[in-house]
């Protein structure tokens, strides 16, 4: 027998059995032919598998766009991975703005009030921006990258031996349906001895696949892993966030009394300050150790005594309930502490009007 010969006859048996499962199957669906069912567990890991892939596709795609919301930016990314190429260095959205800030400051002078805020708001922006890429790096490497090698590799395998069964499924029932039709002892033989050799193939497949789809509980451990280093790097990187702006309202704390000479303002014009977001309040209150870094020895000394001290007000502060007092940044109050106070406020008194006031908002005078 030549090479074409064989070829020949190997096409011939390939379509013949392509043809058996294709009739198979439509006598299935039909409701004409029986269909071996699937033990139980293997149905439930199965089962367990596709709700594995569906969603963990989901959530890679959306941190996908959580790390990158920019569509255009995501395609260009994917493009120059698919060519194996690095995609060029852009600044990204923070670093931009902060460096359009900077620009912006000193053309309208590092020594007017304005000019400074603005080059130091630039450099926290763009250090926000550095940390940003840093997020993005370190979660595409301990994150996404895990989750798209489940879906390009472990599941492909899966769906690859999970077709195969699928064939093997149909070739053993195909063989049950011609022994029940063989009628010739002779035929009935041979239709027997096939269905033996296809329950075989059948029971043989089935338990690979098994082992594979049993693997998926290892890759849920995996994944977990791979998720506590995703929070990690966004506990650092929210972190960082809030540090960098913490000092930086710091640093603007003292521009109130500048902005009196900028642009040769009259002193005895009204003068409005920068006004903290009151959310910067809740959140000193939420995080101590945070909110203690900032304590001036004075405020110590004035928590441990029963006296009271004058107090500069940097930043307006609306009140959100009757306990506390509202603020206007440059006025003088009078403070004091009261057993049991939290630590992060100081009672204040305004001629009749009192109420707790926030530290962070304060500067003690002599």
């Amino acid at each position: 027998m030549n090479i074409m010969d064989f070829n020949v006859k190997k096409l011939a048996a390939d379509a013949g059995t392509f043809l058996s499962r294709a009739v198979q199957f439509t006598e299935e669906k039909l409701g004409q032919a029986e269909k071996t069912e699937l033990d139980a567990h293997l149905e439930n890991l199965l089962s367990k598998a596709e709700c594995t892939k569906l969603w963990t596709e989901k959530i890679m795609k959306q941190t996908e766009v959580l790390l990158q919301p920019n569509p255009n930016a995501r395609i260009e990314e994917f493009v120059y991975e698919k060519l194996d190429r690095k995609a060029p260095s852009r600044m990204n959205n923070p670093e931009l703005l902060g460096q359009y800030m900077i620009d912006a400051g000193n053309e309208f002078g590092p020594g007017t009030a304005y000019g400074n805020a603005l080059i130091k708001c630039g450099e926290t922006q763009k250090r926000i921006g550095t940390a940003d890429r840093e997020l993005i790096q370190t979660s595409a490497i301990n994150f996404l990258t895990p989750l798209r090698n489940f879906i390009e590799g472990d599941y492909k395998t899966i769906t690859k031996e999970r077709k195969l069964l699928q064939n093997k499924r149909l070739d053993l029932d195909a063989a049950k349906t011609r022994l029940k039709k063989a009628k010739v002892a002779e035929a009935r033989a041979a239709s027997e001895q096939e269905v033996r050799i296809t329950q075989s193939e059948f029971d043989r497949q089935a338990e690979i696949t098994r082992l594979l789809l049993e693997g998926i509980s290892s890759t849920h451990a995996h994944h977990l892993r791979c998720l506590n280093d995703f929070v990690e790097a966004q506990m650092t990187y929210y972190a960082q966030c809030y540090q960098y702006m913490l000092d930086l309202q710091k640093q603007l704390g003292s521009f109130p009394s500048t902005f009196l000479s900028n642009n040769n303002q009259s002193s005895s014009a009204p003068v409005q300050s920068v006004s903290a977001p009151s959310v910067l309040a809740s959140a000193s209150a939420s995080l101590p150790s945070v909110s203690n870094s900032v304590v001036t020895s004075g405020i110590s000394e004035l928590k441990s005594s029963s006296g009271s001290r004058k107090a500069r007000v940097l930043y307006d502060y609306d009140a959100a309930n009757s306990s506390e007092l509202s603020l206007l940044a440059d006025e003088v109050i009078t403070v004091y502490s009261i057993p049991g106070m939290d630590s992060d406020w100081l009672m204040g008194e305004r001629g009749n009007q009192k109420g707790k006031v926030p530290i962070t908002y304060l500067e003690l005078l002599n």
